[in-house]
């Protein structure tokens, strides 16, 4: 795939986290899951210790540990730096203030790291891209697109999210994305397009609230499944 260091922008999430992003049940988590751009996120690590089959897939997985861990140290300054002078478009409650979400993306990662290596040798974390995934059709029960679809519609265009969201379907059953918003937090104009294509798709299509939100407004996730015929 040939990816470089400097493309590489690593901002994970806990397993806490997704359980609250995509409203994770206890029976979701007996799925098979697949995580799509999890880049440097513990939930795969957490997961599996808790019993899960989770495989996450993200370019970043061609780099090494040592590889991703510099970029995580060169990045997290100027990341703060960001979310420090768009403060408010997030929601403080949980992390305090710029320098505790720091704090904890890098403990994330850190928990991301002590388990890459060998996750990778057992196959969880996998080398792949959307809209053209390395697996079986049909190898997952649900796909988990966290801070990806949506969030960068301005560099994303709709014919991307729509094969995005087949290739999704292609190997799993249920697609849930989060969030529905941008990086500017107002809801991306792809949403209301998959929602209207959902019919000539064979789609159904649901929005359903979450109980999370750290960008303000971020209360949504889309849910997507093959109609049933």
């Amino acid at each position: 795939m040939g990816i470089r260091l400097e493309q590489v922008i690593p901002w994970g999430r806990s397993f806490d986290e997704y359980r609250r992003i995509f409203d994770l049940s206890d029976e979701d988590l007996k799925e098979r899951i697949l995580g799509c751009a999890d880049g440097p996120a513990s939930f795969n690590a957490e997961a599996t210790e808790r019993g899960a089959s989770v495989v996450s897939c993200d370019p970043i997985y061609e780099l090494d540990a040592g590889q991703i861990e510099r970029r995580v140290v060169e990045c997290h300054d100027d990341l703060i730096e960001q979310v420090r002078q768009r403060r408010d478009l997030f929601v403080w409650d949980e992390f305090g203030t710029p320098e505790g979400i720091g704090r904890h993306r890098l403990a994330v990662m850190r928990r991301f790291l002590t388990d890459f290596e060998a996750g990778k040798g057992q196959g969880r974390y996998v080398t792949g891209a959307l809209p053209e995934l390395p697996f079986e059709d049909g190898a997952f029960d649900l796909a988990l697109v966290s801070h990806f679809l949506f969030l960068y519609s301005d560099r994303l265009d709709l014919e991307f999210h729509q094969a995005s969201v087949r290739e999704l379907l292609r190997v799993a059953a249920e697609v849930r994305i989060y969030p529905l918003q941008t990086l500017a937090a107002v809801r991306s104009a792809h949403v209301q397009a998959l929602e209207e294509a959902a019919d000539r798709e064979g789609w159904d299509v649901a929005i359903r609230p979450v109980p999370y939100e750290f960008q303000r407004g971020a209360r949504e996730m889309m849910r997507v499944r093959r109609k049933q015929t």
